[in-house]
């Protein structure tokens, strides 16, 4: 970065470090006293600093000026330490900050601080500095100074600051916003910095009375943004857009308040009166691409297609969120019926975070159209141009066609994936799964034996393992034991209850296969889960529950194969 570190303080050194230079009192050039020149020499001093000091001090200037920041510090830094002087102790703290030295911008601002008492701007940066290392208490005492001097404080950055720190810190901290505040109750900038501490330390509705006790100065906009989010996240979004609105009518050219009422709007399902205020914003911010792109998207979940097609056309012009863009004119082709020219913005999409979402977009337009030929043909030329997605693209295919009921062809993808990749884990997988359609349980064991023996905690394949032993052979012990581990290490996780259920039915152990069934139901409403516990409440005699259980199941998924293969076996039809 070419900056001259010269602009950065040239009123210091031509302000702040005047004495550089030794006048007679008369204002004329120092002249030498003849009588004295003989004398053995005490060092020359030009003011108040030495010459070694001020040869040092230039030397600064100059490497500066030719980018070697490093010696610019490292001398300023110096003589911050050796003068003590208040002016070199800024200028290498600004120094400092400018790099990110951290240690040296603390403790030049120490220097600062305790060399220039009277300055508020010293003070606030020794604060800062102070909190940035975590020494709240000691930064605290140098923002009272500053709150003493009616100075701007940043007492909501020493809250936050604290985040991460443990809980006896924060405590602490706590106790000095509450010491302060015994002090000056009205101060609005120690209320929110009290407010912002509360809110990180999860007490919401105190931080909110906190603020809504001690109003904000209706100047200040940080208390009414924070407001608004504390509001949001007690799900009273509500009750903010009127407080954002009035900060509008105060504040009408804060970015801020004006994207945050947009936001919320958009949360609350306003759609039509956050298109309008994106669109001001737009209007009021012509060069914001990222407001232009959120504007896009509301018009996007308002199902405006055209209008939304106009601000994303605009943003591929600009060169800006492209490929998100592009992602995004192929969703709105495509709801419009168009799929010739969403196959089109899609194929535009490159490499990045959509570029995965619109392959499988293309994959599933040319299937559902029956352009499987065209699927493969894109797919291995997207592979060749872009072989870090290899992997992923292989993926793709294979799981459209297989969700298509064309195991074959899938089967087939994912050994010539194998063989260009034989030790991929995500590969294997798929592979046995593919197995398992084709009833090949000895190729799955394989696949997923060598993805345990390489990843003994991969919960996924211990799952998959244990579930298809337990369904598919009657090695329950073994089935039982590896879902136990993949238990172990997702307890919470809703097909993993299911496995564990299935097994101990299997296993005969009834109650206990009801009670993880049903909770794995309540935690993922899945069709195939509804069956298995269906199963389980028909062989306790429980039949108007298990119809009931199916009932819904089929009212949400009615061409779910497994729970039509369930009724047909349980009670010799395919329907209720």
């Amino acid at each position: 970065m070419n900056r001259s570190l010269a602009l950065l303080a040239a009123l210091l050194l031509l302000g702040g470090c005047q004495n550089l230079t030794h006048k007679s009192p008369d204002g004329t050039p120092p002249v030498e006293d003849e009588s004295q020149a003989s004398t053995p020499a005490k060092p020359e001093v030009y003011g108040s600093f030495s010459r070694e000091a001020l040869f040092a001090l230039l030397s600064a200037e100059l490497a500066g000026q030719r980018n070697r920041f490093d010696i610019a510090l490292g001398n300023y830094v110096q003589q911050a330490n050796a003068t003590q002087d208040p002016g070199v102790a800024e200028r290498a703290f600004r120094i400092a900050e400018y790099l990110g030295a951290e240690q040296a911008a603390l403790d030049t601002a120490l220097i600062w601080a305790r060399n220039a008492p009277e300055n508020l701007d010293a003070q606030r940066a020794a604060a800062v500095q102070l909190a940035r290392a975590g020494r709240y208490d000691e930064s605290m005492a140098y923002m009272e100074k500053v709150l003493q001097g009616q100075g701007d404080t940043h007492f909501d950055f020493l809250a936050l600051s604290a985040v991460e720190t443990d809980a006896e810190t924060r405590n602490g901290l706590m106790q000095s916003f509450d010491r302060l505040l015994a002090k000056y109750p009205d101060n609005s900038q120690l209320v929110f910095g009290k407010a912002v501490l509360l809110q990180q330390d999860g007490q919401t509705e105190e931080a909110l009375t906190l603020l809504e006790g001690i109003p904000a100065n209706d100047e200040e906009i940080a208390p009414i943004l924070l407001r608004a989010r504390l509001l949001q996240s007690l799900d009273r979004g509500k009750e903010a857009l009127p407080l954002l609105q009035k900060g509008i009518k105060q504040h009408p050219d804060d970015k801020r308040l004006r994207l945050t009422y947009a936001r919320m709007l958009v949360e609350q399902d306003q759609l039509e009166e956050a298109k309008s205020e994106f669109s001001s914003l737009v209007q009021q911010f012509p060069d914001d691409d990222d407001l232009r792109y959120s504007l896009a998207l509301v018009c996007m979940e308002a199902e405006a297609w055209e209008e939304a097609q106009i601000y994303l056309e605009e943003l591929v012009e600009r060169g800006s969120h492209v490929d998100a863009a592009h992602f995004n004119l192929g969703q709105a082709y495509e709801k419009q019926g168009n799929n010739e020219s969403a196959l089109i913005e899609y194929a535009l999409v490159g490499p990045g975070n959509e570029y995965l979402p619109a392959q499988v977009r293309q994959v599933e337009i040319l299937l559902q159209s029956g352009r499987a030929n065209e699927v493969e043909n894109r797919l291995t030329k997207a592979r060749e141009a872009q072989p870090d997605y290899a992997i992923q693209l292989y993926l793709i295919e294979a799981e459209s066609l297989s969700k298509r009921q064309q195991p074959e062809r899938a089967w087939n993808v994912i050994q010539q994936a194998l063989e260009q990749f034989p030790d991929d884990l995500n590969l294997l997988y798929t592979r046995a799964m593919l197995a398992e359609k084709r009833n090949d349980l000895a190729q799955l064991e394989k696949d997923l034996r060598f993805i345990i023996e390489r990843e003994p905690e991969n919960a996924m394949a211990l799952n998959a393992l244990g579930y298809t032993l337990a369904d598919r052979t009657t090695r329950y012990d073994e089935a039982k034991k590896l879902v136990e581990q993949a238990h172990q290490l997702n307890p919470n996780d809703p097909a993993i209850l299911d496995s564990l259920g299935w097994v101990n039915y299997r296993m005969g152990n009834l109650s206990e296969a009801e009670r993880l069934l049903r909770q794995a139901l309540q935690n993922f409403p899945d069709h195939e889960v509804a069956a298995h516990l269906g199963e389980v409440l028909w062989a306790q005699g429980k039949q108007i529950e298990a119809r009931k259980v199916w009932a819904d199941a089929l009212e949400k998924q009615p061409d779910s194969a497994i729970l039509r293969d369930t009724l047909q076996r349980l009670t010799g039809s395919g329907t209720l």
